[in-house]
């Protein structure tokens, strides 16, 4: 009888050993299951994060090209806004400087002359305050002789250089102020100027 007690113990043991072994084989199937559920879980967030993290850097990276070449397309216009006026400015000065009232006196009497062949009515040319002057004194009293034609001339504050003339009283008049005379060759200067910052 002892002997079936200690089978029936050792049986019970041993019953016991295998329940508890399969009972740690269990949890650590499960354990095991879980782990591999949370590494997967891990790997895929770490994924969406990296894709989340290139795509912002992308964007940044496409954004930053955009805005590097925004700022050089409003440099280039920057750049060439002031060349334009540079170039504005220098025309500007030579015209003046080549419309001197010797010059002035000697272009008027050229063009009054060639006119008053085809034309008969007054002659109205503007001035700027300074060349009506000088112009005055030297040229037109030989001009209104020579032509026995009436010849205003009208000092204006609006013209630097150069002058406008009418052969009709005022009624229509040609522009070869400085100012004038400046953006027709700047119009011209100015594709020029394109191509050599298109080049």
């Amino acid at each position: 009888m002892a002997e079936d007690i200690k089978s029936l113990i050792e049986k019970i043991n041993q019953e016991g050993i295998q329940a508890a072994e399969e009972k740690a084989r269990q949890i650590e199937k499960e354990a095991k299951a879980k782990a591999e559920h949370l590494i997967k879980e891990a790997k895929v967030r770490a994924e969406q994060i990296i894709a989340e993290a290139e795509e912002r850097v992308q964007l940044a990276e496409e954004k930053g090209r955009v805005l590097l070449k925004q700022a050089g397309r409003d440099l280039l216009l920057l750049v060439r806004s002031e060349i334009n006026a540079m170039l504005d400015k220098l025309v500007a000065q030579e015209v003046k400087h080549a419309l001197s009232a010797d010059a002035l006196a000697h272009i008027l009497t050229s063009l009054v002359h060639d006119i008053c062949k085809h034309q008969k009515t007054e002659i109205v040319i503007a001035l700027s305050k300074e060349d009506s002057a000088k112009v005055k004194e030297n040229f037109l009293g030989k001009l209104k002789e020579e032509l026995r034609k009436q010849i205003v001339l009208k000092p204006s504050d609006e013209i630097r250089a150069g002058f406008v003339i009418s052969f009709d009283a005022g009624r229509s008049q040609f522009d070869f102020s400085d100012k004038a005379l400046a953006e027709y060759i700047s119009t011209f200067l100015r594709p020029k100027l394109k191509e050599v910052f298109e080049g």
